[in-house]
């Protein structure tokens, strides 16, 4: 199996710790992709993932799987034994959940600001961005605002469970964790009345998978 991605960010981060919890490291050849360079955005990029965002994995028989969730499921399931994506029903329902909160509050919400109202990964990236740079910066700020509330939400529910979907790590936990990350990036702390979601961060970059897998920094353009 190959994955299409770039060390060091967010979205690449979240299937590199899924494969070091699966043990699948060594399953995984890694074929980076140059963001900088827009290559993501190129014809020969899009031909296997029309959505032109990495990670992509393409398995052995030449199917290419992108989004993140969609891979974690896929990775998560080939030893018939889940520990990421959940076993019953009720717990794959929570996760999932928690999942699409950590999306649509988190991930989507930092990105949204990251490539919208900073400079996000430089020049090359401008055109295929929209021309109107005052709507776009108030529309990103928008999205830093919701991202800090989306922290918010995220330490209360930790307050109440040691993990995002309750007792047990998740791939919802590692969403959270990869946003993190790319808020840190832009420049988004942590507030400091989050006290639960600090703990949690700090519990979770001494788990090995995210601690030797997801370790790289997010290098941005000068």
């Amino acid at each position: 199996m190959k994955i299409y991605d770039t060390p060091g960010f967010p979205n690449p981060a979240r299937i590199r710790v899924v494969l070091a919890e699966k043990g699948l490291d060594s399953q995984i050849e890694f074929v980076k992709v140059d963001l900088f360079a827009a290559e993501h955005k190129q014809s020969a990029f899009l031909a296997i993932n029309p959505t032109g965002t990495v990670p992509v994995l393409e398995l052995d028989d030449g199917t290419f799987i992108s989004e993140s969730v969609a891979i974690t499921e896929y990775l998560d399931n080939l030893d018939g034994n889940p520990t990421l994506t959940g076993k019953t029903p009720k717990e794959k329902a929570v996760i999932h959940m928690m999942q699409k909160r950590a999306d649509d509050q988190l991930i989507d919400a930092v990105g949204i600001y990251f490539h919208h109202a900073t400079p996000g990964l430089g020049a090359r990236l401008e055109a295929y961005k929209s021309p109107e740079w005052a709507h776009r910066k108030e529309w990103g700020d928008r999205h830093h605002e919701k991202f800090v509330r989306g922290m918010k939400y995220f330490d209360g529910v930790l307050k109440t469970h040691p993990y995002v979907a309750g007792d047990d790590f998740s791939m919802a936990d590692i969403t959270v964790y990869a946003a993190l990350m790319h808020g840190s990036a832009a420049g988004i702390a942590i507030p400091d009345d989050c006290s639960a979601l600090s703990a949690w961060q700090a519990k979770m970059s001494d788990r090995p998978s995210v601690k030797n897998r997801s370790g790289q920094v997010m290098e941005l353009p000068a």
